[in-house]
Formats: structure tokens, C-alpha cells, sequence
């Protein structure tokens, strides 16, 4: 029944929030946002554990009750986007998402390389990766697989929908082998980068603290010849920036599990820094680091 409804849900809002008027749709995920600081509810506690650890401050501080206030919007801006979409012109896309440096990407694959475009769950990045498709930049990425069933393909084809070809998480060896492919083929890949969802990722010191971050960006470079292309993404007014960061260039020598990690740890600074600039807009509402601090089990008034 759980299932039933969250897709329900889901529908429902695929369905009416291309329809309402742009002001109206913001009001109503507006008033979620502000349901959820007062409840707690939806991971929002644990945001505040995560920005804690971004910000260096304990999780009752000013500093961070600010951010976790302005990121629970950041939040459900996302979704309300994400939803609505299907409504957007390619025009309105152009005209919303700043790329910066994204000249990085079209001379890698003039020059018959493939990209791996790495990033943090911050500010939108399916908004992002429809920007990329806009500009010329087709790309294949991978998600879990939700439940139920109907649910997830109703994600695929709504970003298929936007020009992005998504692969399941789940079918490693497919997976990797279809990416690998399309990277010597000088395609672009978009892979969110910073949780390790497998519990076998590359150990690394993010924001100051040690955690796992996923190894296949690195692997897929180094395998394929493709480059590493940091981005970082952020909310500024009523756009969207993205930023392409220079390549992480891999070292020359060494086993390939010691490069993989060195290049690892180069993403995991790049996104320190941009998530120490923008912690509103970084949407990681789940554990991240084990040893971050607790937060008292009782209702947060941001």
C-alpha cells in the first residue's frame, strides 16, 4: 500500500504541476518546504547532521539552522522543477541554466574523447543535464532502480523525455559495459558522484570528515581514456549555474586502484569547495559521514 500511494503521489504531481501557473506551483512546494522545517519530517534532521559537518559548526548553530531553513526550499524547488519539466520550452531551458567553462566538454569530444561529467546533488541536476542536452550534449546516466516498479520507469521516461538516456544501477556489469562504450564512442556521461550507495566506494576526506565516495567516475576515465570533468551546480536568482571544473588529469604511473583513488579524492576537494560555497543547495538528506554528529530526536522549528 506504501508503494501504491508514494506512486500515486508521484502521478499526481507529474500531472498537475506542468499545468499551474509558475507563481501558484511555487506557492504550493513552497508550503511543503515549510511543512517539512516545522515537522522534521522527510530527512530534514539529517540534513541538518550533514551541513553541521559541511559548515564546522554543531548542529544547533545559527549557521547551520540557516542553512538547513534555506536548503529545505532549495529542496523542494528541485522537485517542483523536476515535476514541471515537461512544460519547458528548449528556449526557457537556454535562457535558465548558466553554463560556465562548458567549452571544457565540446573540446574534449572534438578531439574524439568521450566525458565524464562528475557532480554533487546540488541545486537541480536533472535542470542541469536537460541544459547539456540543449547545448548539444546527449548524455546516458545511472539510477537506482525504485519501487515499485512503474514508478522507476516513469523516471526513465520522463528524462528520456529531456534528451538523457538513464541506465539501472543494479545491472552492474550491463552498465558499466554500455558507459564504457558510449565513452570510446566520445559520448558524455553525467554521474552524481558524491554517496556511496554500494558500500565498496573509494575512501576519501570530504568536507573534513572521511566517508566513501563511488569509484566508477575514476574507473570509467581510466579505462575508456575519457576526461574527468568535475561540475558543481548552484542556484543563483531565478537560474540555474553549472559550472565545468578543469580535468582531473590521472597520474602516469601506479596501480590502477591508487590512481583511481587519487582522482577520487581530487573530486571529493572540488566538491568540498563547492558545497562550502552554496551548503543550501547541496540535497543530501541522508547519512554521509558515520561519525557526524547526532541530532536530538524532536521537531525542528528552521
Amino acid at each position: 500500500m506504501g508503494e501504491d500511494l508514494t506512486s500515486r503521489l508521484y502521478g499526481l504531481a507529474w500531472r498537475v504541476t506542468p499545468r499551474l501557473p509558475d507563481p501558484v506551483a511555487a506557492l504550493v512546494f513552497g508550503g511543503i518546504a515549510t511543512g517539512m522545517r516545522w515537522s522534521g519530517a522527510g530527512g530534514v534532521r539529517q540534513l541538518r547532521v550533514n551541513l553541521a559537518q559541511v559548515l564546522g559548526q554543531s548542529v544547533d548553530s545559527p549557521a547551520v539552522t540557516a542553512a538547513a531553513g534555506r536548503g529545505v526550499h532549495s529542496y523542494l524547488r528541485y522537485w517542483r522543477e523536476f515535476f514541471g519539466l515537461t512544460g519547458w520550452s528548449r528556449d526557457r531551458i537556454r535562457d535558465t541554466v548558466v553554463f560556465e567553462s562548458l567549452d571544457r566538454v565540446t573540446a574534449a569530444r572534438a578531439a574524439g574523447r568521450g566525458v565524464v561529467l562528475a557532480l554533487p546533488h546540488s541545486g537541480n541536476w536533472d535542470l542541469a543535464g536537460a541544459g547539456l542536452v540543449v547545448h548539444g550534449h546527449p548524455f546516458t546516466t545511472v539510477a537506482q532502480r525504485l519501487r515499485p516498479e512503474p514508478l522507476y520507469q516513469r523516471f526513465v521516461s520522463h528524462r528520456a523525455a529531456l534528451g538523457v538516456t538513464v541506465l539501472p544501477a543494479d545491472e552492474t556489469r550491463r552498465t558499466v559495459t554500455t558507459l564504457a562504450g558510449r565513452l570510446r564512442a566520445g559520448e558524455v556521461v553525467c554521474l552524481v558522484a558524491d554517496r556511496d550507495t554500494s558500500g565498496a566506494g573509494i575512501g576519501v576526506r570530504f568536507c573534513g570528515a572521511p566517508t566513501t565516495f563511488p569509484a566508477g567516475p575514476a574507473q570509467l576515465a581510466l579505462r575508456t581514456g575519457a576526461a574527468l570533468l568535475p561540475v558543481s551546480v548552484w542556484y543563483d536568482g531565478p537560474r540555474l549555474r553549472v559550472r565545468i571544473h578543469e580535468e582531473i588529469v590521472p597520474a602516469g604511473d601506479g596501480a590502477t586502484r591508487v590512481r583511481v583513488a587519487a582522482m577520487t579524492q581530487a573530486l571529493a576537494d572540488v566538491f568540498t569547495a563547492a558545497v562550502r560555497r552554496h551548503p543550501h543547495d547541496w540535497h543530501v538528506l541522508q547519512p554521509v559521514w558515520a561519525a557526524a554528529q547526532p541530532v536530538r530526536n524532536q521537531p525542528v522549528a528552521l
